[in-house]
């Protein structure tokens, strides 16, 4: 053994995966056995000391704990596999599509997030989802959802969508200054595969400052912002979805994003609007006019060429 090395017992990893009864499925005891040789190989690396361990309980217990609390209305372990990285990586692996042309990819995807709703409501193409007062910029946001393959557009897709107003706070969050279902909504595109709509150019925001998360970022030295974003989620029975989130170019916490969500393809440019095209009327909700424009284009592949699909349990 060389000078300096534990002898710590070398099976006692390996029992205990083989305690697995036999009805634990093969992708449950891969799943059970691949976590307990990095967890038991952290300790032995750190030499993880009682006092630690206990305080790693307790910071888990909190975490659930504050679930209960706000009944269900705030995931804190949600937001700590995003301020760890988790999920972005499991969305990474996810989505991970092999293309011929590098030139010509899907769209990223990025995390979902804690914030998404089941229950957006449809709305018309051309209709804002700008439902209440704000102090944000009114922006046109329009383009074409294609088929990767042959790059044609994709009629009758489904095109879902929500954000946090400018005070950095989605509706729930914000009640009675929004009301339910603000800045969320679902479309339809057309017979030209054609989204449309009004929305607001996006506000960066702090993550809560208090509870598990926010004690993790502060032991490590980590500002809690997200940079403006929009969320989205493209859909089409015949093609893979694509859930992900879209970034001003010009923000300034694209490079230290707190949940690492920002891929180069979802930094877009919100440009002053020139004229509103023929067939959409002028914003007449909250906000007045339209000032800003985003043209963004989604790229969708079809469910064949989905190159990962994860067992189930």
């Amino acid at each position: 053994m060389p000078a300096g090395e534990k002898n710590y017992d070398p099976n006692f990893t390996q029992h205990v995966i083989d305690t697995c009864g036999p009805n634990t499925s093969p992708r449950m005891k891969e799943i059970f056995g691949a976590a307990m040789k990095a967890l038991h190989n952290f300790a032995r690396e750190i030499d993880l000391t009682p006092e630690e361990w206990l305080v790693g309980v307790q910071f888990f217990n909190e975490t659930g704990k504050i679930w209960a609390e706000s009944e269900g209305k705030r995931n804190e372990m949600h937001r700590l596999s995003d301020i760890t990285g988790l999920e972005s990586l499991v969305t990474e692996i996810a989505n991970y599509v092999q293309t011929d042309d590098p030139n010509y990819s899907p769209t990223s995807a990025a995390i979902l997030g804690p914030f998404w709703s089941p229950n957006a409501p449809w709305r018309q193409l051309g209709d804002s989802i700008i439902q209440d007062p704000h102090s944000g910029t009114v922006t046109y946001m329009h383009g074409i959802i294609r088929d990767l393959k042959t790059q044609k557009p994709i009629p009758n897709a489904t095109f879902d969508m929500w954000q946090a107003s400018s005070n950095g706070k989605y509706d729930f969050q914000d009640f009675p200054n929004q009301s339910d279902n603000n800045l969320r909504g679902k479309y339809k595109t057309d017979a030209h595969g054609e989204y449309r709509l009004y929305c607001l150019r996006p506000t960066a925001y702090s993550l809560p400052q208090d509870g598990p998360s926010w004690q993790l970022l502060q032991a490590l030295d980590r500002h809690p912002m997200r940079p403006a974003h929009i969320h989205l989620m493209v859909t089409h029975d015949e093609y893979k979805p694509v859930v992900t989130q879209i970034y001003p170019k010009d923000d300034p916490w694209l490079s230290t994003d707190t949940v690492f969500a920002v891929k180069d393809d979802l930094v877009v440019d919100f440009v002053p609007i020139k004229d509103v095209p023929a067939g959409m009327s002028e914003h007449k909700g909250p906000g007045g006019a339209a000032t800003r424009e985003l043209h963004l284009d989604i790229v969708l592949a079809p469910k064949g060429m989905a190159a990962h699909s994860g067992p189930k349990l």
